[in-house]
């Protein structure tokens, strides 16, 4: 739905002559312009820049992600939570101005329908109604990618210290002992014995790469809950006018329904058409034969002869 909308709808670049035909792909149409759609598409592709700019700051985070799960030195892992705070305060940033273009392009929205050939349910309309909707639907895919994200920074940050807790002591440690580490971060007194059998400067690195981590994720966490709230509006906004998306999509596909159904019936109409004039040409073929054969039996031209 969402490709049918924007090939449609797509704003051609170059030409020079207003007055060229919208199909050759050279010029919007003077029509085009007086409905807003021009000026419309030309903000729709400003929200869909802000959109490729957070997929690019999720692969960012991503792989800082992946990065950060065999760093041992606390050293390597500051550097890359200062990173990973750096692109999520841009995250915000981008999505806030995402959010905020769509909401102004609901409300011109809106304004459109007050135009001559542009109100409510007319085409105009439910194309601009339905690219707005495909774009908070996609600005909402976009933000929960983070939220999934939080999900595995938390998840896989428990196996990370579990590997770490056994690597150093050489026992496998239970559930209390890890969530208590997560919690605190403390994590001194669980390698006491590990410190006394392997001398504490051993230890030490172990120690603050794991403190670290417990800072960076609590930090990275705590900034990726403020995005959720942006997520959770484009939700509310996506649910709100979810129904007339599948409404208008009902729509369209029952238009196609229909114009298939036409041309079907056209086909078999003029098919009959031809039947019907082969069949007609037939009949008149025999009505002159029996008129022939009346004239030739009333007249008798041998009886003349």
């Amino acid at each position: 739905m969402n490709n049918l909308l924007t090939d449609s709808f797509e704003l051609p670049r170059g030409g020079t002559s207003r007055d060229q035909d919208i199909e050759m792909g050279t010029q919007v149409s003077r029509n085009s312009a007086d409905q807003g759609l021009e000026s419309f598409f030309k903000k729709v592709q400003d929200v869909e820049r802000q959109i490729e700019k957070l997929t690019k700051l999720s692969k960012k985070l991503q792989d800082a992600n992946e990065e950060s799960k065999v760093v041992t030195k606390a050293s390597v892992m500051k550097a890359i939570k200062l990173r990973m705070e750096k692109d999520i305060d841009e995250v915000g940033k981008i999505a806030r101005i995402a959010k905020s273009q769509i909401e102004e392009l609901d409300k011109e929205n809106l304004e459109s329908r007050q135009k001559p050939g542009c109100g409510k349910g007319s085409g105009v309309d439910r194309s601009r109604t339905a690219t707005t909707v495909a774009l908070k639907k996609k600005l909402k895919d976009k933000m929960s990618e983070f939220q999934e994200l939080r999900e595995r920074i938390q998840q896989e940050y428990r196996e990370v210290v579990e590997r770490r807790v056994f690597t150093v002591t050489g026992n496998r440690p239970d559930e209390d002992t890890i969530d208590n580490l997560i919690e605190t971060g403390n994590s001194e007194q669980i390698f006491q014995k590990a410190i006394q059998e392997q001398g504490r400067g051993q230890v030490m690195d172990t120690l603050a790469e794991i403190q670290e981590r417990h800072d960076a994720v609590r930090e990275i966490e705590r900034r990726l809950l403020e995005l959720q709230q942006i997520f959770l509006d484009m939700s509310v906004m996506v649910e709100a006018q979810g129904d007339l998306l599948n409404n208008i999509e009902s729509q369209v596909s029952s238009a196609v329904d229909h114009v298939q159904s036409g041309t079907t019936a056209l086909r078999k109409a003029k098919k009959l058409q031809k039947s019907s004039r082969k069949w007609m040409c037939i009949a008149i073929f025999i009505l002159l034969i029996i008129v022939a054969i009346i004239v030739v039996a009333v007249v008798k031209p041998w009886a003349s002869k």
